[in-house]
C-alpha cells in the first residue's frame, strides 16, 4: 500500500504540533504558509527546496483541506470532498517526485455513463474509436456533431494548455491580450471559453435530447449556476483541460484515495525542510510581520502566504486589507451548492438500463441525469431556498480501483450532486439532512433497482458542512465561481498589493480543483520577489 512509504498518510495528514509554540516562536522563518491544503503543501515543498525557511500552519488537526483521506467508518477509508485526479499539474507530480513516493492512479478509461429514464443508455467511452461506435448506434444523425464538439475542446487545450512550455496555467495569467492572440479566428472556441452556456453549447453540435442531457452537468460541476446560464460552457472546458499522465482530458483514480495527493505533498515540503504543524489556528495575519495565533502567541516571517480562501483571509487580515484588493475579493461570488454523499455500499449499484453490479461502467464516471425541466427547477428550488424533486449526481466508484479503501465485499461510492441551498427556508442542514440524504439517494434510485437497499451508510456534506469541516466560505469547493467573468487575468493573483502578503489557493489562477499548480505559482512570485538570500 502507497501509505508504508508516506509518513503523512500513516498518520492519515495528523501530524499535531511538531514542537511546542515557544520553539516556534523563538525559530526564524522566511515564510509562513496558512492552511495545509494541497496547494499550501505544494506551495510549501517549492520554497522549502529553494533553501526557505518554512512553516505550515493548519487550523485542522489534519492536513489535506478539501483533499485528504479519512475514515468515516472503520476499516473504510474516503476523501471527504476530493474524488478524482485529472487537473494534477504534470509539472508538479514530476518536480515534485511524487511518483517515486508512491503516487500511482488508473486512468477512468470507462469514460463517462450516463442512464436515461426511458431505459436507454450511453457509455461516452474515453476512446475515441469507441466513443464512436457507441455514438453511432445510439444517435447516428449526431456522429458528425460529435466529433466537431470534442474538436473544439481538443483546440482550445493545445491553444492555451499545450504539452509544452506554453502553458497559459504556468505563471502569472494571461493577459486579455495573450488571450485573443491563443485564440486567433477560432470563433467557436471563443463562445466555448467566453459566453457560450452548457446547452448551448451541446445544442450547438448534437441534436438528440438523451446525448444533450447526458452532458448538462459537464457545464456546473461546483458552479452556483444553471447550465442554462452564459458561460458555462467553459466549466467543461476547464474540466477538460488536463493532461496528466500526458493523456489529454483524462481522470483518474488515485491509489489510496485522493488524499494521497497531499499527503505525498506534505512528505515532500517536510524532507525539504519545511515544518507542517497542524490543530493550530492563525487568528490574524501581519503582512510583512507574520501572524498571531488564536491563543495570542505570535510568530515571525517576512512573508504570509495563505491557503486559506480570501473571505478567511480578509478576516485574519483584520483591516489590514487593501482596500480594492477587498472588493475585488467581495466581488466573486462563493456560495455552494453541491451536497458530497460518502456512501459505503453492500454491492455495486444496479443500473436497469445496463445491469448487473461489475460492469465496465462502474469503473469510469457514471451521471445520474436530469431532463431540462428538472434542471431548471432544481436551480430555481435552490435559488429559493428550497431543494427539488430530483438532484443531478456524479458517481464515483475508488474501491474497484483499490479494494484496500473498503472492507472485503463492500464498496465505497462519493456522490457529488446539485443543487441544493446553503440555507433552507425553513429548517437547517441538521433538521433536514435526512430528507437530503433521501432525496440523493431517491434520485439514483429512478436508475438503479438496488438502491437504497444496497446503501449500508451514508455521510451528508452539505454546504455548511464542507465550510465547517474544511474552512471553505460557503462551502465553495473552488474558492468562489470559475465562470469567465471571475477567470484569466480577472481571477485573483498570488500577489497581492499588502507586500509580504500572496494567495496560492483555488482562487488564484488558473482556478479550482486538484491541481498544485497554484501552489508552485505561489512560490515562484514569493521567490522572484525576495530572491535567493531574502
Amino acid at each position: 500500500m502507497p501509505e508504508e512509504s508516506s509518513r503523512t498518510a500513516a498518520v492519515l495528514g495528523q501530524l499535531g504540533l511538531p514542537a511546542p509554540i515557544a520553539e516556534l516562536r523563538a525559530k526564524s522563518w522566511d515564510v509562513i504558509i496558512v492552511g495545509a491544503g494541497h496547494n499550501g503543501l505544494a506551495c510549501s515543498a517549492y520554497l522549502a527546496r529553494a533553501g526557505k525557511r518554512v512553516l505550515v500552519l493548519e487550523a485542522r488537526e489534519r492536513v489535506g483541506g478539501a483533499c485528504t483521506i479519512e475514515e468515516p467508518w472503520a476499516g473504510v477509508r474516503m476523501s471527504p470532498c476530493a474524488y478524482l485526479a485529472g487537473l494534477l499539474h504534470p509539472l508538479v507530480i514530476e518536480e515534485l517526485g511524487l511518483p517515486a513516493r508512491g503516487f500511482h492512479w488508473t486512468p477512468a478509461v470507462n469514460g463517462l455513463f450516463v442512464p436515461f429514464l426511458d431505459g436507454t443508455s450511453i457509455q461516452l467511452w474515453d476512446d475515441d474509436d469507441r466513443c464512436e461506435e457507441e455514438i453511432r448506434s445510439f444517435a447516428k444523425q449526431d456522429l458528425e456533431g460529435w466529433r466537431a464538439m470534442t474538436d473544439v475542446i481538443r483546440r482550445l487545450r493545445n491553444a492555451l494548455r499545450p504539452a509544452d512550455s506554453g502553458d497559459v496555467w504556468v505563471g502569472d495569467a494571461p493577459t486579455p491580450e495573450e488571450m485573443d492572440q491563443r485564440l486567433g479566428s477560432d470563433t467557436e472556441a471563443r463562445h466555448v471559453l467566453c459566453d457560450w452556456s452548457m446547452a448551448e453549447f451541446v445544442e450547438h453540435y448534437l441534436s438528440d435530447e438523451r446525448l444533450q442531457i447526458a452532458l448538462l452537468g459537464q457545464g456546473v460541476i461546483g458552479t452556483n449556476a444553471s447550465p442554462f446560464d452564459p458561460g458555462t460552457a467553459s466549466i467543461r472546458f476547464h474540466h477538460s483541460s488536463g493532461r496528466l499522465g500526458g493523456m489529454p482530458g483524462m481522470w483518474g483514480y488515485v491509489k489510496g484515495g485522493m488524499g494521497m495527493v497531499s499527503f505525498y505533498l506534505c512528505d515532500a515540503a517536510r524532507e525539504a525542510g519545511a515544518v507542517v504543524a497542524t490543530g493550530t489556528p492563525v487568528a490574524r495575519i501581519i503582512p510583512g510581520l507574520g501572524v498571531e495565533l488564536e491563543g495570542g502567541e505570535k510568530i515571525s516571517a517576512r512573508v504570509v502566504v495563505s491557503n486559506a480562501d480570501p473571505c478567511r483571509a480578509l478576516v485574519m487580515l483584520d483591516g489590514a486589507a487593501d482596500a480594492g484588493w477587498r472588493a475585488k475579493v467581495e466581488a466573486v461570488p462563493i456560495q455552494g451548492c453541491t451536497v458530497k454523499l460518502n456512501v459505503l455500499l453492500s454491492e455495486l449499484p444496479n443500473f436497469m438500463a445496463r445491469p448487473g453490479t461489475r460492469e465496465p461502467h462502474h469503473f469510469g464516471q457514471i451521471n445520474a441525469p436530469l431532463t431540462k425541466s428538472e434542471w431548471k427547477a432544481g436551480f430555481a428550488a435552490a435559488r429559493s431556498a428550497e431543494v427539488a424533486d430530483a438532484l443531478w449526481s456524479e458517481l464515483y466508484f475508488q474501491s474497484v480501483h483499490d479494494t484496500s479503501v473498503a472492507p472485503e465485499g463492500q464498496h465505497t461510492m462519493s456522490v457529488f450532486a446539485q443543487y441544493v441551498p446553503y440555507k433552507f427556508r425553513e429548517g437547517t442542514w441538521d433538521s433536514r439532512r435526512e430528507e437530503v440524504r433521501k432525496l440523493a439517494l431517491k434520485s439514483l434510485s429512478r436508475f438503479c433497482s438496488n438502491i437504497p437497499e444496497a446503501v449500508i451508510d451514508a455521510q451528508v456534506l452539505g454546504p455548511p458542512d464542507i465550510e465547517e469541516k474544511v474552512g471553505l466560505t460557503g462551502g465553495h469547493i473552488f474558492q468562489g465561481e470559475c465562470l469567465p467573468a471571475y477567470m484569466w487575468s480577472r481571477r485573483l493573483s498570488a500577489r497581492t498589493p499588502m507586500p509580504g502578503f500572496y494567495l496560492c489557493g483555488a482562487a488564484t489562477h488558473p482556478g479550482g480543483s486538484v491541481i498544485g499548480i497554484n501552489g508552485r505559482n505561489a512560490a515562484m512570485a514569493v521567490l522572484r520577489d525576495i530572491g535567493p538570500q531574502g
